[in-house]
């Protein structure tokens, strides 16, 4: 059993992974030639101003009393610059923000496996292209461009990351110490001449990160008064720092000025996903080479953003956020960042049509040569005979777009060469996307046939050794085994010996990536192991042939592939899982075959109304209401109570006074959390912080969620009575609404799903109060596997699907309320606050394993059957998402498709991982329990 549990495990960890290097490889290649216009730029120096975490409606827009929130910035968009909104790609966080906006690309996902702070992969950006930056701001961002940058020219002050705290009475103190240090830079610069004579260079930058915006919306939300008020202190300190470098330069008018916006934010204070809070940033230039304001010309906007900005008279210029990098290279005249992917917005200058021409001329050359980088290695990864080249973009054609621009700009016909230059650019970047792709069809096929063989290999291993359909026709064949036997050997070692010799060669050929073998050879050997059951295959083709069962087969696949349906569509539509439950509370009384006490019918059908109920409730996340989370903590402590009292949980018996005990210890602690997570709350309300008490108590009942339940009975009712209130102390302290309720009745409706199956059990006889964990028969002492099984299986599936979606997509980054992790800590830290996320998501999983591992006991089931038909499930439908992934349409479906498959992946592996815990939270003791003997006897 562990040996096949360690390979189903490693094949879908490389099938998770497979999603990777499909859709999210790095974009970046290596190897090009920096490129500059050859003109004068109009400006000597750049200074980019950043607003983490600032949406564009509430920069631009007037508040209640018609009046801006940022006076200055709102005069300049007035009076001497140029506006519009700045469209984000998903991830919509810090990061890869900041990556788009200097370094002109989209970045990958990879980065996230270093929490978006380090350099997965070098990569070029106007910083680096520069004769001198400096930059002050977040330890978070900063680093990365130094990092990445050629030589010692990127200076950086940084604030240390303790300070970026959300429990903060102050977060626009981050920008003041921004603003500040600035100050007493160029005070210094007065004094060093050394400093002074390279900030009067060329091609210099002046980079003010500003986080106070982003801390403030986490903590407060964006419509707080004070993300407001930071607009107001953001403007402000602006103001002062360009009067301040106006009057150190002397007042030369060559400084170009940029202030944008890395990402938005949702009205509840997230930011991750496709919402147009989150992709829409402000955007406003001006100074040296940058154009004014002109009038009109708004309509081709339908948005109606301008009319309600009141801004419907000033023209509004929109951007794709990568298009920034190649704005700011050309004001100052460095080299367009090597990998930048965006297209120059000419709206934005002020300069004769000339250096327009000019400048994107210096864009296309840019971005086809990343195209014929890109083409060339995939030219020498694949075989001449097979290599396909973009024909849209062909060399020759190339060459003749490139003289015709050179022609038309010396013929001084500047606007044809605008336009020819924009259609070299775009079929540039469509040719860097078809051979960013070019293995895709080839990779998706061998994952696809990956799927469709271990699903088979699954079914046979199922088929053959947990029921007696193959056994029972296989006696009228032995005579002829062996010969069967050895003939399949030997034509399933030749045919994938082969195949698997033909991949190798292939790959080597072509000097595929090792992650290309892992997802290759995989399928090889799944189909050997299939053509080693060739007999199994034929013996079930017999079997089904002699019982006429083809037709009622197909009946109960459709029966399946509905009700699997219904899970896969609740990714969609999570009111389907209301529908579902429904349906549940139902079952008992429509199903004739089912005889229960009605107790336990009826208690089964309330608890199943009431969780029908949390599906149709808004998503977790948006408001915080702890009064909810109150009421679920004293519940849960009467709940636990009233099982405790039970005669059944044997806990007021002479030999369990010290199970009781615990039990009641851990009511109290469950109590004394939901006082730490009110107290919580209220202090950070009153900015007074996070008592240290609180984070104590917080890191010390996560520690012992997992060691409190081993010191229980292992009989059933009082070690899953103990797990239960474990869970629950943990999950109210990192609860802020209704998924506190959510749990408890999950616990409930746990309980009674343990209750019906064994009442339609064979082994109902036995009183559930006296079966032990510790009793589990061995797998081959079990009777064989029946459809109940699959009921089981599905149950648990549905059960796991309704904990994951019952209150939301609580996985998602939209979703994520910092503030539910406020118990344990503040300050940012991506990979603990993950973490911490993960742990939120998986105590409902562990709580349904758990009672899944309670009713395989009950059942008298091999484990081993019940875990495959689970597996079998998951994988249909983890092979129905990755027939939905998709590469194109608006950036929030294609996130959405990526994001369904990787949820549903990562479940089916949690699942097996959670296999494994619930296993030893159900069966293990810390100490010898005299008890349990006690009992047991």
């Amino acid at each position: 059993m562990l040996l096949f549990f360690l390979g189903a495990l490693t094949v879908h960890v490389i099938y998770f992974a497979s999603i990777f290097d499909i859709y999210f490889t790095s974009p970046l290649v290596h190897g090009m030639t920096p490129h500059s216009t050859p003109t004068t730029p109009p400006a000597k120096r750049l200074v980019l101003f950043v607003g983490d975490g600032l949406r564009a409606d509430r920069f631009f827009e007037l508040d209640e009393h018609g009046q801006t929130r940022a006076p200055y910035l709102r005069d300049i968009i007035q009076t001497r610059g140029t506006w519009g909104v700045s469209h984000t790609r998903v991830p919509t966080e810090s990061r890869p923000g900041h990556v788009a906006l200097i370094a002109g690309f989209y970045e990958d996902v990879s980065a996230v496996a270093k929490g978006w702070k380090e350099n997965p992969v070098e990569f070029d950006s106007v910083f680096n292209q520069s004769k001198e930056t400096w930059a002050w701001g977040s330890p978070d961002i900063l680093p990365m461009f130094a990092k990445g940058a050629t030589g010692d020219h990127v200076h950086t002050y940084m604030y240390s990351s303790e300070e970026e705290d959300f429990a903060d009475s102050d977060p626009g103190k981050l920008d003041n110490w921004v603003f500040e240090r600035v100050e007493a830079f160029l005070q210094e610069a007065h004094s060093n001449q050394t400093l002074g004579d390279a900030l009067q260079q060329r091609r210099v930058v002046l980079f003010l990160h500003l986080l106070g915006i982003d801390t403030s919306g986490h903590a407060y939300r964006p419509m707080s008064s004070e993300y407001l008020e930071n607009i107001r202190l953001v403007d402000a300190g602006i103001q002062k720092t360009v009067k301040l470098l106006e009057e150190f330069f002397q007042h030369d008018g060559q400084t170009a000025y940029v202030f944008t916006s890395d990402h938005g934010m949702t009205d509840w204070g997230s930011h991750g996903a496709g919402h147009p809070s989150e992709t829409l940033t402000p955007l406003l230039a001006w100074g040296a080479g940058v154009a004014g304001p002109q009038s009109g010309n708004t309509q081709r906007y339908m948005d109606g953003f301008a009319q309600e900005w009141r801004l419907e008279n000033i023209r509004r210029c929109d951007v794709n956020q990568a298009d920034i990098a190649p704005l700011m290279s050309s004001l100052i005249g460095v080299p367009f960042p090597l990998n930048s992917v965006g297209t120059l917005p000419l709206d934005y200058l002020d300069n004769t049509d000339g250096f327009k021409a000019e400048s994107l001329f210096t864009n296309a050359r840019q971005v086809v040569e990343q195209f014929e980088v890109k083409m060339k290695q995939r030219r020498e990864t694949t075989l001449s005979m097979f290599f396909i080249p973009y024909s849209d973009l062909t060399p020759s054609k190339q060459q003749n777009m490139f003289r015709n621009i050179v022609s038309l700009i010396q013929a001084q016909e500047y606007q044809k060469a605008i336009l020819e230059c924009g259609e070299l650019i775009d079929l540039a970047l469509k040719g860097l996307h078809y051979y960013h792709t070019y293995d895709r069809l080839f990779l998706c096929t061998s994952v696809t046939l990956g799927f469709i063989g271990w699903m088979s290999y699954v079914i046979l291993v199922l088929l053959r050794d947990h029921t007696t359909i193959i056994q029972q026709h296989k006696l009228y064949k032995v005579g002829n085994a062996g010969v069967w036997t050895r003939l399949q050997d030997h034509v399933s070692e030749c045919v994938c010996g082969t195949l698997a010799a033909a991949i190798l060669l292939f790959l080597l050929v072509i000097k595929a990536p090792w992650t290309y073998y892992v997802y290759c050879l995989p399928p090889t050997w799944i189909l050997y192991c299939v053509l080693q059951r060739g007999s199994d295959i034929y013996s079930l083709i017999g079997y089904i042939k002699t019982n006429n069962l083809a037709l009622p087969l197909f009946g109960s696949c459709v029966l399946a592939a509905l009700s699997l349906e219904l899970l896969v569509l609740s990714f969609f539509w999570r009111q389907l899982l209301t529908l579902g439950l429904v349906v549940l509370a139902l079952w008992p009384w429509l199903s004739p075959n089912i005889h229960c006490r009605q107790g336990i019918m009826v208690g089964w059908t309330v608890s199943s109304l009431l969780l029908a109920v949390f599906p149709m409730l808004p998503v977790v996340g948006r408001e915080a209401n702890y009064s909810l989370v109150i009421l679920a903590g004293v519940l849960g402590a009467v709940a636990a109570l009233w099982c405790a009292s039970r005669p059944e949980t044997k806990l007021l018996s002479t030999n369990s006074k010290s199970s009781l005990v615990l039990i009641i210890a851990q009511i109290l602690l469950m109590v004394m959390s939901v006082y730490v997570r009110h107290s919580t709350a209220a202090s950070l309300l009153n900015k007074e912080g996070n008592p240290a008490f609180n984070q104590l108590f917080s890191w010390t009942m996560l520690g012992c969620t997992f060691l409190l339940p081993l010191l229980s009975l292992r009989l059933l009712y009082p070690r899953l009575l103990s797990i239960t209130l474990a869970l629950m102390t943990l999950y109210l302290l990192l609860s802020t609404a209704h998924e506190a309720l959510f749990c408890v009745t999950l616990g409930f409706t746990m309980f009674f799903w343990l209750q019906m199956e064994h009442g339609l059990s064979n082994y109902s006889h036995r009183k559930l109060e006296d079966i032990s964990f510790t009793s589990v028969l061995p797998d081959s002492s079990r009777k064989q596997m029946t459809t109940d099984n699959i009921r089981h299986a599905y149950f648990f599936i549905f059960f796991i699907i309704t904990a994951f979606f019952g209150t939301g997509n609580i996985a998602s980054i939209n979703s994520f309320d910092p503030q539910s992790i406020y118990c344990f800590l503040t300050v940012f830290n991506p990979f603990v606050m993950g973490s911490l996320l993960l742990l939120k998501i998986m105590v409902p999983f562990l709580m349904v394993t758990c009672a899944f591992r309670a009713v395989d006991v009950v059942v008298q089931v091999p484990t081993r059957s019940l875990f495959l038909t689970v597996l079998l499930m998951s994988d249909l439908m983890s092979l129905h998402f990755f027939f939905l992934v998709q590469d194109t349409g608006c950036w929030l479906e294609i996130g959405t498709s990526i994001s369904h498959y990787v949820t549903v992946m990562s479940t089916t592996i949690a699942i097996m991982l959670l296999f494994g815990v619930a296993r030893f939270l159900t069966g293990t003791a810390i100490i010898s329990q005299q008890e349990d003997k006690c009992h047991d006897q």
